[in-house]
């Protein structure tokens, strides 16, 4: 198997406020149903933008995110769903740019790779592989430069270590003693290229330590886990001494791109797959809650239904909005 196979989450409850304990797991419910209507809706054809899904890898979005505050600002790649939902993007403007609509959060002309929410820190995406970094890091220097209390983070995957950008950024960063966050959503494979193929050592966390950069490694199906270490992360950052790595080892469950699974391609099995998702990140956190006397069942099903509805009304708004004008087609764009 190219990936290690993980164990169930060992969630920490204790510590955490029960509204805390409650948004995380709306949180990540949000975004798991979110994209499973888009993996229901994509085959209709009318989303023409291909879409990278988090199914499966919903902790590290959610757990980082719920340590922010609205001025503070993500930077995210070709798989942002999960970031733009967790920190607070409007959902029916994510749904009209997947539809390409004017409505959209990008006005229709970025679709899934390019979602942008100024309102709550959502500075963008880009599909560039580790494009996401110098960004951050960049929002970072400004902030310092302005005196501003804002924290920066770059999200990324495990191949992004593999471009030069990452050395450069993380360099800079520490250099500077910047507020940023180096947030790898370790999944283990590049497109269908596993990490075993890709890099010498399984060891992602411990790439920034000549630096004197911490690195934390994650289990990235433990929300709570991750919460706490991003806290400590922003803490860090927020007074003055500097970046943080952290790698969370999650699993993406459908394919690199698009809303099937990709077993049959050869580059993993389905022992595999089905061992990840055994450990279901939103599944074994809601039963972590239920048993800790967080949130009942009934609650849950509550927010659950609630979330459907506001789903569905974010899908009825982006189908019933109007396509760009052919006028705006040289607005908004910059080269």
């Amino acid at each position: 198997m190219a990936a290690p196979l993980p164990s169930p989450p060992a969630f920490v409850l204790t510590g955490f406020a029960p509204d805390l304990l409650i948004a995380l797991y709306r949180s990540m419910s949000l975004i798991r149903k979110t994209e499973e209507k888009i993996v229901a809706l994509y085959p209709e054809q009318e989303m023409r933008c291909p879409t990278h899904l988090s199914i499966g890898q919903e902790a590290p979005a959610a757990g980082v995110c719920a340590a922010l505050t609205a001025s503070d600002v993500t930077y995210s790649g070709h798989r942002g769903h999960a970031h733009y939902l967790a920190k607070g993007g409007d959902l029916r403007a994510m749904m009209a740019e997947l539809y390409g609509r004017v409505t959209g959060c990008s006005r229709g002309k970025g679709g899934s790779m390019h979602l942008v929410d100024p309102s709550v820190g959502v500075m963008g995406a880009s599909a560039i592989v580790g494009g996401s970094m110098p960004l951050a890091v960049g929002a970072a220097l400004a902030a310092r430069l302005r005196a501003r209390d804002t924290v920066a983070v770059a999200f990324f995957g495990d191949a992004a270590v593999e471009e030069g950008v990452f050395h450069e950024s993380v360099g800079f960063a520490a250099l500077r003693k910047l507020p940023v966050i180096f947030a790898c959503e370790n999944n283990f494979y590049a497109t269908y290229s596993p990490l075993t193929s890709r890099q010498v050592n399984d060891d992602i966390y411990r790439r920034v330590s000549p630096l004197g950069v911490p690195g934390v490694r994650l289990d990235g199906n433990n929300v709570t886990e991750v919460h706490r270490a991003a806290r400590q992360a922003v803490h860090r950052a927020r007074s003055g001494e500097g970046p943080t790595l952290l790698e969370m080892r999650t699993y993406r469950w459908r394919d690199h791109v698009g809303p099937g699974y990709d077993v049959s391609v050869g580059y993993r099995t389905q022992a595999e797959l089905d061992a990840w998702m055994a450990c279901d990140p939103v599944v074994t956190f809601a039963r972590a809650l239920e048993a800790g006397g967080v949130l009942s069942a009934a609650a849950r099903a509550d927010i659950d239904a609630r979330l459907d509805h506001d789903i569905d009304e974010a899908v009825a708004f982006a189908k019933g909005s109007p396509y760009p004008d052919a006028s705006e087609l040289a607005e908004h764009v910059y080269g």
